[in-house]
């Protein structure tokens, strides 16, 4: 993939000092599915699939840890708390290990086994930590590596497969001087742990051969779990059984007098005997599957695939208690749309082909954040109508308690007031199933509102492809001439201007648009005629400047004005062309689009399936910032959608591996100027940042003079919020001192003037 873009202003790295700064991001994860979890004297430690947190026993407090605070957004497979040292080592697939340190929460990321070049990349997932004499012993998927405590670097690493190969190792234990390893493919491996030349690989033999999941110890004896899910323990060198296993192992540990065996359904507790104390079920009213289970003091903590962490205790094992934080159901969130205090969420996609057997139908929940309350709300499937593969959603704009979810399978989905009212399918409705297909298929997708309040919707593989729901009430559908077979055509994104046009991508033929205003007339725009760089559009956005952004799998392209589709029977796209150093370049060539949003001063996020996210100028010719996972707290690269809260200019951004949101600056204008603010307000002489002024009407003079009368900076709004670099028409740091601010709506009806102090 190629990097075209013209200089990097980066305007964001100086508004607030930094632009990766915490200050400006924050994390909405799901912490529903448990890797794995840990303990200390006073905290449980519960790592989900990229992001991790920790109950104080003591208060009860939850706090989080994800990419905001420093975390990589990376698959995590293993936890472990150090309680000696104070510090957390987060596993993950790929190698990386990240260690927080307790006293102040800095992240180290440890790329040490990343960047082994002998060992192939797939080969250094994170199978297992174990704490001995300073230092932490780590089962990898190529061997056992060493990370010394003491000085916080890494030691030896031990090829220990046969000629000194890579092998995959599973887990270790230290039994009377020994270490033992489970070894894929060769059984349990052991070696003294005085031996100095551990690294050598002929000082390890075969203490049990066979296929061996799982070695733990107890105080006085060595368990062991095989292929089968038989527990063991060993007299001497000889397995002797214990027990065979309910169900498949997942998890074996040692705590505190305990040997803890985790299957789906169990955690079962073992003395130091290898006796059974306790059996916990996972009860026909807990619908979750266990993952992982630790004990301290008297309480079960027990991580869970879809419900986080839950406890009980040893006196009462059938009551559970949830210490989860509050987030949505799952991190990977396909669609968003925020609303004046919160944000929607949803769950069901489709393949890069529209196929919502992907592999299966999903019945997954909705979730509402309310960031009044700041708390997630979920709504089952089972309330949802059986509405299936849920992938877009649409709020009223005039009544934010009415919202729509368009479903890939089911039709279009209705809420009034947080509750599922309505289902509009085949039956009550214009919209068409695929013929052939099992009932109902109704691929609903792209949704928008018209000045009218009219519901425009796709519907894909059908002869009507555009549907309306009209604000009576009454549905209509239309077939759209310009489109050749649209019996092999799916939809993706819709975007209404102010003419009624309604801009539609397709997976085939490009871009449409239609308008029943002018005789239902109708005008394909693709890779051939229309300069598109693919017949793949899958984004659409309409600017405040009424021109037409086209985002494609393989590129960007911009209508300059949406008015030539009244009166032009053709019409041709532009790239825009940006110089790089001396060369001229296409912005964002080949690269694919996922979505695009206009925030209140025009400028563009554009969202990629491999490039983060592109914050450009309104006119696309400077690059604002580019965020990915590798500089900013995104947790993954390929972004799913973005929104833009219109109030707050909270930026969010979904993820395949979890949801961020970023402060963002350009806000929707106000009604008035009775709330405008400006911030920062004293301006200290460490800030090295912008100054903003918010809560103003879109299209305001801003004027900022000194003390005694004189002019440093004058702006126009653009949306609700201006910037100034606190230099005089930017030549020169304006001088310590109390600087005006006069503020007049467009028509000069309206004014404010505020102050600001600046001290250098």
């Amino acid at each position: 993939m190629k990097n075209t873009f013209l200089k990097s202003i980066l305007i964001l790295s100086t508004l607030f000092g930094y632009s990766q700064s915490s200050q400006l991001w924050k994390g909405y994860f799901s912490y529903n599915n448990i890797q794995d979890v840990s303990e200390s004297v006073n905290n449980v430690y519960a790592a989900s699939e990229n992001a991790y947190f920790k109950k104080n026993l003591n208060t009860n407090e939850i706090s989080t840890t994800s990419t905001v605070e420093g975390l990589s957004g990376q698959t995590i497979t293993q936890i472990y708390h150090s309680e000696i040292y104070k510090k957390t080592f987060i596993g993950h697939v790929d190698g990386l290990i990240i260690i927080v340190n307790d006293a102040d929460g800095a992240v180290l990321n440890v790329v040490d086994i990343i960047n082994k070049q002998s060992v192939p990349p797939n080969k250094k997932k994170i199978n297992h930590f174990m704490e001995y004499n300073g230092k932490i012993y780590i089962a990898t998927d190529f061997g056992i590596s060493l990370y010394d405590l003491n000085i916080s670097a890494f030691g030896d690493t031990y090829f220990i497969g046969s000629g000194g190969s890579n092998i995959e190792i599973l887990q270790t234990t230290l039994f009377n001087g020994f270490i033992y390893a489970v070894a894929k493919g060769y059984g349990i491996l052991t070696a003294n742990i005085a031996n100095t030349n551990l690294i050598d690989f002929n000082q390890w033999i075969i203490f049990a051969s066979g296929s061996w999941v799982s070695v733990e110890k107890t105080a006085i004896e060595l368990s062991a779990i095989n292929a089968s899910n038989v527990l063991y323990k060993f007299v001497g060198n000889t397995p002797t059984i214990v027990t065979s296993l309910p169900q498949t192992y997942l998890d074996h540990r040692y705590n505190n007098g305990n040997l803890i065996v985790t299957t789906p359904n169990y955690v079962i507790i073992y003395d130091d005997n290898i006796t059974e104390t306790l059996r916990i079920n996972n009860t026909s009213d807990l619908t979750t599957t266990f993952t992982s289970g630790t004990k301290i003091g008297n309480t079960i903590y027990i991580g869970t695939k879809e419900k986080g962490l839950i406890s009980s205790s040893i006196s009462n094992p059938s009551v559970f208690i949830n210490s989860t934080p509050n987030g949505p159901e799952k991190n990977k969130i396909f669609s968003i749309k925020t609303f004046s205090t919160g944000i929607w969420a949803v769950y069901g996609d489709y393949s890069d082909e529209y196929n919502p057997y992907n592999p299966i139908l999903s019945n997954r929940p909705i979730s509402k954040y309310d960031g009044a309350q700041k708390a997630w709300i979920t709504f089952p499937y089972t309330s949802l109508f059986d509405a299936k593969s849920i992938s877009r959603i649409l709020v009223n704009p005039n009544n934010e308690n009415q919202v729509f979810f368009s479903s890939y399978y089911s039709g279009l989905l209705k809420f009034e007031n947080s509750t599922p009212s309505a289902i509009f399918n085949t039956s009550n409705s214009s919209l068409q199933g695929i013929v052939g297909q099992a009932a109902p298929d109704i691929r609903v997708n792209g949704a928008a509102f018209d000045k009218e309040g009219n519901i425009w919707m796709t519907n894909s593989l059908v002869s009507k492809s555009l549907h309306v729901l009209k604000n009576n009430g009454q549905w209509q559908g239309y077939t759209i001439s310009a489109i050749p077979n649209p019996l092999i055509n799916s939809y993706g994104r819709i975007a209404i201007d102010k003419n009624g046009t309604k801009w539609i991508g397709t997976y085939r033929t490009g871009l449409i648009a239609f308008n029943e205003k002018y005789n239902n007339k109708s005008l394909e725009i693709d890779d051939v005629s229309g300069n598109l760089p693919s017949s793949d559009v899958r984004a659409v956005a309409v600017d405040n400047k009424n021109k037409l952004w086209i985002g494609t799998d393989s590129g960007l392209r911009i209508l300059q004005n949406v008015d030539s589709f009244i009166t032009q029977n053709s019409l041709t796209t532009n790239s825009i062309i940006i110089l790089e150093g001396d060369l001229a370049q296409e912005l964002l060539f080949q690269q694919s689009i996922t979505d695009i949003v206009v925030d209140g001063a025009n400028n563009k996020w554009i969202g990629t399936n491999s490039a983060g996210v592109f914050y450009i100028s309104s006119d696309g010719q400077e690059t604002f910032n580019i965020f990915t996972k590798e500089n900013s707290p995104l947790p993954s690269n390929v972004i799913n959608d973005i929104d833009i809260n219109e109030v707050t200019g909270e930026v969010f951004i979904a993820t395949e591996n979890g949801m961020v949101s970023f402060k963002g600056t350009a806000t929707k204008g106000a009604e008035n100027l009775s709330n405008v603010v400006v911030y920062p307000n004293p301006v200290r002489p460490e800030y090295q940042g912008f100054i903003a002024v918010t809560g103003l009407m879109n299209k305001c003079n801003v004027k900022i003079a000194d003390i005694e009368g004189n002019l440093v900076h004058e702006a126009i709004s653009e949306g609700g919020t201006i910037l100034w670099d606190t230099k005089a028409f930017g030549k020169y740091n304006v001088a310590s001192g109390v600087y005006m601010v006069f503020v007049s709506s467009d028509d000069g009806t309206e004014t404010k003037v505020k102050k600001v102090m600046i001290v250098r």
